[in-house]
Order: structure tokens, then C-alpha cells, then sequence
């Protein structure tokens, strides 16, 4: 049979206290005997010497121990229970009993008139008491006419305990025993409840943690502490809200990437269906328009494919050697003639005569700058400009592409470099673009350990700020 976590936890709890209290209880009871026992030695040794001098006296009036036969002198006793000689039972082998008739004693054993004290001759044999086997006694000499006739001493008080002081202890153990059991009994009580209390909140996060994975991550669970379990729950559901966010960007990127095929597609289809129904005349015009919408679906897959590519880790790069400044030239001079048509001034201040080398991949750095210039181009309004910085500082290169307007909203800036988003107004589909570009130049840089960010630009468009780690220079 299995249990569950709060019986275990009530099990745990209740044993643990069980063990508690049995020990307290052994420990209390140890104390007690022995406190007890020693109480009581210590009243019966203040009447020893008075039985010492008794004892001689006896011995020198009779000249032997044959006296004792009948119990020893009466003592005066600074304990009231204690009990004389004459009042012990005698049972045949135990400490201070007295002898039945017709049955012998037992060897080194109790002799008739046995009692708290031991009583041994001058020779050290014992003449009356029982001597216990392992039992430790101190015996005190018994003088008679300036003669040493025997010793007398004292047994442990265990070994004569009157039936009172049985008694006595035996009430003060079940005075432990009732609230040792009633202390159990309320921890009983308490401690299922208590388990039960603090299991709920790992019953509730099992609950919305099926309901996460049923695919509901509107989940959450209630905080009800700042302890531990509360932290717990708050990291949980920091993950739902997470993964929450997670499906909405899922299921918003795979409606754009839809949406961005669909327009192509429609438009492609439309046009070929309008052909071949002899709406529209086949001529190198139409030909042109459908090969634009089809080089515009080309590049929307190939972005798609590079952005894939980059999220299972297996886009490619050779690394070299690399000057920036010098691929940077390359590009703006393949685009110049576009900026011209366009009427886009185009310049660049590029790191003097200083060659500064960058660890990267030469087709992705150019891929990278030539996604920012065709961007400046296609969104930049005519009679614009464009202008590239490359500076190298603290062992970095910045390199900063700076566009005249129309600007972006500073509360969309941080938004520039997710995929599929574009700013609503001048930068939109109208102009082209499905918005995977900035998306993809992020990628690039990241994979050469670097960052890129996007500001409002001195000129009233977009400033593109990208920084690379240098790994040399030559002069």
C-alpha cells in the first residue's frame, strides 16, 4: 500500500514526537530512580554509625553473632518510610527476607533476620544480610573491646525498597507516562491537519500543472505565504505566465508568416488566373510583375529559413580574420547606385588608415550590412541621406547606421528586432518587407558576441548601433 505525501508527513511528524517523548520519558525516569535511590542511601548511611556502635556493643556482650539471629539492634532512622529489620518478608533469595521454616538458605544468602544492612565476621564471612553477587558495599569496621569483630555495611537502597517507595515510584512513572501520552495524543491531532495544510499548495501546483500541460497555461496558483512553498509558487507561476507568452508569440508568428505568405500567393494567383481567362494580355510587363511577386516570396522563405536555421543552432560560420571597414565599402558601393536613383545621399567615415580585424564570418557580416543599407534605402524618404560610422574603442568596434526620416516611435524601438514586427506607418508593408530583417541581423551579430540596439538618429530617422569585440589591427 502507498502512501501519500501528507500521511507520510503525518507519519514523520507523529514518529518523530514518539521518539521525543520516549526518550524525555527514560531520561525523566533514569533521573528520578536515581535521585531517589540516592536520597534514600543517604538517610539510611546518617544511622550507620549509630548501628556500628549498637553492633560492637552486642558482639562484646555475647561474644558472638548468634544475637542476630533474632534482628539486629533497633536503629533510629532519619527516614520515615525506611523500613526495620523486623518488618521485611522473607522470601528465600531475596535481599532481606527471613527464613522459612524447614528450608535451608541459599548459599552466601540472606540469613534469618535479614535486612537493609550486611554483616560480615572478623574473618569477612557473612553472618547476616544478603550479599547480592556484583553488588558494591562499603563496610565499616565493628570494634569490641578494642578488637576489630566484624563489619557492617549498607545495601544498595534498590535491593530493600519498602512497598510504599515501590509504590511511590511507580505513581511518579505513571505521572510521566499520562502526559507523555496526552502530549502524543495532541500532536496526533494537530500534526494531520498540519500536513494537510502544508501539502496543498504542491496539491494545487500538480493541478494547474496538469492543466499546463492539457494546454491551458492560464494556470496560476494563490500565494498564501512568503515562505519557501510561497517562493514556489510564485516561480511557478512566473513559468505558466512565461510559457503563457511563449504559445501567444507561437501562435502570433505562425498567423504572420500566414498572413506574409498569403499576400504573395494571392496576389500570384489573381494575376495567372486573370491570364488565363484572357482578361489581361500576356506581355513582358505582366511577366515582370509576376516575377517581382515571386523574387518578393523567394526572399520571405529565404528569410524564414535563415531565421530556422539560427534557432536549431545550425546556421553555419567560417570565421576569419576579418576589416570590417573594408566589407562595409563593398556594400555601399553595390548600393550607391540605388541611393542615387532614390536621391538618398549615402556617405561613410569609415577608421582612417588603421586596419581593424574583427574574429567573424565575412558572407554573414556582409549579409548583415547589406540588410541595414537596404533598409535605410527602402524606408528613408527621397531627398534623404544615410550616413555610416565605423569607431573602435575599449577593444570593440562600433559601427552606427544613421538614417534621416521618417523616424520610429520611441516605445516601438525595442520592439524593431522581433520577428515579423513592423512599425505601423512609414515603415510598414507598404514598403515592402515582411519584417524578418532586423530579426535576422540580430542573430548575426549575437552569434559573433556582440549586440546590436536601435535610437532615435540626430538626422530624424533610426540610428542602428552594432558592437563587435576586435581581435586585432594592423597599421
Amino acid at each position: 500500500m502507498r502512501f501519500g505525501i501528507t500521511y507520510r508527513l503525518f507519519l514523520t511528524i507523529l514518529g518523530a514526537t514518539f521518539l521525543a517523548i520516549l526518550a524525555l520519558f527514560l531520561i525523566v525516569q533514569w533521573s528520578l530512580d536515581r535521585g531517589f535511590y540516592q536520597y534514600l542511601g543517604k538517610m539510611e548511611q546518617n544511622s550507620l554509625e549509630e548501628l556500628v556502635g549498637d553492633l560492637g556493643r552486642g558482639y562484646a556482650e555475647k561474644k558472638n553473632w548468634d544475637f542476630l539471629k533474632k534482628g539486629p539492634p533497633p536503629r533510629r532512622s532519619d527516614n520515615p518510610n525506611s523500613p526495620s529489620p523486623s518488618e521485611l518478608p522473607w522470601e528465600p533469595g531475596k535481599p532481606g527476607a527471613r527464613e522459612e521454616p524447614g528450608k535451608p538458605p541459599p548459599a552466601f544468602g540472606p540469613k534469618p533476620g535479614g535486612g537493609p544492612f550486611v554483616v560480615l565476621n572478623a574473618d569477612r564471612r557473612p553472618v547476616f544480610g544478603f550479599y547480592p553477587p556484583g553488588a558494591t558495599i562499603h563496610f565499616r569496621p565493628i570494634s569490641a573491646r578494642g578488637r576489630t569483630v566484624g563489619y557492617v555495611g549498607l545495601l544498595p537502597p534498590k535491593h530493600f525498597l519498602h512497598p510504599m517507595q515501590v509504590e511511590f515510584l511507580q505513581q511518579q512513572r505513571l505521572a510521566l507516562a499520562l502526559p507523555a501520552a496526552c502530549v502524543l495524543l495532541v500532536i496526533a491531532l494537530i500534526s494531520l491537519p498540519l500536513a494537510r495544510r502544508l501539502v496543498k499548495p504542491i496539491r494545487a501546483m500538480g493541478a494547474a500543472t496538469r492543466e499546463i500541460a492539457a494546454g491551458s497555461y492560464a494556470a496560476r496558483i494563490p500565494v498564501l505565504s512568503s515562505d519557501e512553498l510561497g517562493r514556489l509558487a510564485r516561480d511557478f507561476n512566473q513559468m505558466a505566465q512565461t510559457l503563457e507568452k511563449h504559445e501567444k508569440a507561437r501562435r502570433q508568428w505562425v498567423a504572420d508568416i500566414s498572413h506574409e505568405l498569403r499576400t504573395p500567393v494571392a496576389v500570384l494567383q489573381g494575376e495567372i488566373e486573370a491570364l488565363l481567362d484572357g482578361i489581361r494580355a500576356v506581355t513582358p510587363e505582366r511577366i515582370r510583375s509576376l516575377h517581382g511577386e515571386t523574387l518578393r516570396l523567394n526572399r520571405l522563405v529565404e528569410d524564414l529559413y535563415q531565421l530556422s536555421l539560427s534557432d536549431i543552432g545550425a546556421l553555419t560560420y567560417r570565421k576569419e580574420q576579418t576589416d570590417p571597414a573594408d566589407l562595409l565599402r563593398k556594400v555601399t558601393e553595390t548600393y550607391h547606385p540605388a541611393f542615387q536613383r532614390k536621391g538618398i545621399s549615402l556617405t561613410t567615415h569609415l577608421a582612417g588608415d588603421q586596419e581593424i580585424l574583427v574574429f567573424a564570418d565575412r558572407e554573414r557580416l556582409d549579409q548583415l550590412f547589406a540588410n541595414l543599407v537596404e533598409n535605410s534605402r527602402r524606408f528613408t524618404d527621397p531627398g534623404g541621406e544615410l550616413v555610416i560610422n565605423l569607431s573602435s574603442g575599449n577593444d570593440r568596434i562600433i559601427i552606427e547606421f544613421q538614417d534621416s526620416s521618417p523616424g520610429v516611435p520611441e516605445q516601438e524601438l525595442d520592439r524593431l528586432f522581433e520577428r515579423l514586427y513592423r512599425v505601423e506607418g512609414s515603415r510598414s508593408r507598404t514598403l515592402g518587407g515582411a519584417g524578418l530583417g532586423l530579426a535576422i541581423c540580430k542573430n548575426i551579430v549575437e552569434a559573433h558576441a556582440g549586440s546590436i540596439s536601435a535610437h532615435p538618429s540626430p538626422l530624424g530617422g533610426l540610428l542602428i548601433r552594432i558592437s563587435l569585440p576586435v581581435s586585432g589591427s594592423r597599421s
